[in-house]
């Protein structure tokens, strides 16, 4: 779909790190196996390649990894807190938050579903909330609010502040994509 460059790009970063040949990581749900003398990301819970834009996201993890990853502040923010979103944020909205909105925004609660499929847990905020360890030390919370007599349902996405130490915002924008699209 055109991310070969993008590809490229994290592969070269993460070879400059001279990581070990195999390497293992937990993104959401599955588990990938990441085989850098091969250049591959291989989904373990299906035995395919996984998605493009995984895959980049996969091997800018590894390489912020290897070089150390900030601890989680236990700060919440929204997307809009961080620097230089001006120009993304409408695509982000109809990317990452109109979905969930479209899917839980009638029935937040149903939100729970979530908790038996991803590495999940009950959170505080909004009417309900869960918090998603999408990749081992970076957590994201998914807050609801129903729908009353003044305002329709709504929905955000806070990121801890470290994330801005671990990825670059068009990163943080495929991994929100990623975590809506998989609720």
């Amino acid at each position: 779909m055109g991310y070969e460059t993008a590809f490229k790009k994290a592969w070269e970063e993460l070879s400059k790190l001279k990581p070990a040949n195999n390497l293992s990581v937990k993104f959401l749900a599955d588990e990938y196996s990441v085989d850098t003398g091969e250049r591959k990301v291989l989904s373990l819970s299906c035995n395919v390649p996984a998605k493009e834009l995984a895959g980049i996201l996969i091997l800018h993890y590894l390489a912020q990894k290897i070089k150390g990853l900030p601890a989680p502040t236990g700060v919440w923010l929204t997307f809009r807190e961080f620097s230089g979103v001006e120009g993304y944020y409408d695509a982000y909205h109809k990317r990452c938050i109109e979905p969930i909105i479209r899917k839980y925004g009638k029935n937040p609660d149903a939100v729970k579903g979530v908790l038996e499929r991803l590495p999940a847990k009950l959170a505080e905020g909004g009417d309900i909330g869960i918090q998603i360890e999408a990749f081992a030390g970076v957590p994201v919370l998914i807050k609801l609010w129903k729908a009353d007599a003044e305002f329709a349902p709504d929905a955000n996405i806070y990121f801890d502040a470290s994330i801005k130490n671990i990825f670059c915002i068009e990163d943080i924008i495929v991994l929100a994509g990623i975590v809506a699209a998989g609720l």
